[in-house]
């Protein structure tokens, strides 16, 4: 029977490893795509665009991947409670993972529009924002890779942060638009690309608060005071 135990954990603890090197994959390759949709935006570049919307099909396929084998991994072992949060926690996150790819498809799908048109200065607006967007995604994942659950718990107040950049820039957009009304068809897909990079820093906020969850058994998604309006 000991033999028998041991078997049934050593088998959930690989299955266990699979899941999470298939979530941490599956995060290297959303990392890319969003660097790839940014550069294609600055870079002016639309095989860049093209490349983008080709690799979501992965996160797509890597997701699905991810669910079955969270799935299998509960009907098959019953995990306790802190196996059964590794599980879910790794289903959320690949969720999350795959909707931030998502918005980089959007990204690249914007910068194919304003490659078509000439160059607008105004680009340079939403690169503070993307830097920012960047680290809070890669913040999210060491949390979660490295069970960092002190820095899981900064990144709520860095989207925020980010949430001010990004209405600011739309503000900005908006006005312009009104001193040149021939541009604002280009103003309009950068807000569209602002709008996208604000809803990447809250997926990475979530990956952030779910590992949390995962490490320390408790719920931090309404624990910061509620979200200013900007």
């Amino acid at each position: 029977m000991a033999d028998r135990a041991k078997h049934i954990s050593s088998s959930f603890d690989a299955a266990l490893y699979g899941l999470k090197n298939d979530v941490l994959m599956m995060s290297s390759l959303t990392d890319r795509i969003f660097q790839t949709a940014f550069g294609a935006l600055l870079n002016r570049n639309s095989e860049l665009c093209d490349h983008v919307v080709a690799e979501d099909e992965e996160i797509d396929i890597l997701e699905r991947q991810v669910d079955q084998e969270g799935v299998s991994l509960l009907i098959r072992f019953h995990p306790v409670a802190s196996d059964m949060r590794e599980v879910v926690s790794a289903m959320k996150i690949s969720t999350n993972l795959e909707r931030v790819a998502d918005q980089s498809v959007t990204i690249a799908r914007r910068a194919k529009h304003l490659n078509n048109r000439p160059a607008v200065r105004e680009l340079a607006l939403l690169e503070p924002a993307y830097r920012l967007a960047v680290a809070i995604f890669r913040d999210s994942i060491r949390a979660f890779a490295d069970a960092d659950y002190e820095l899981a718990r900064t990144l709520k107040l860095k989207d925020r942060k980010l949430d001010a950049l990004t209405n600011d820039v739309n503000e900005k957009l908006v006005e312009r638009a009104t001193w040149d009304p021939e541009l604002v068809p280009s103003y309009v897909d950068l807000i569209f690309v602002a709008r996208a990079l604000e809803r990447i820093g809250d997926h990475a906020t979530n990956i952030a608060e779910d590992s949390f969850w995962r490490d320390q058994a408790a719920d931090i998604r309404h624990t910061y005071g509620p979200k200013k309006e900007y």
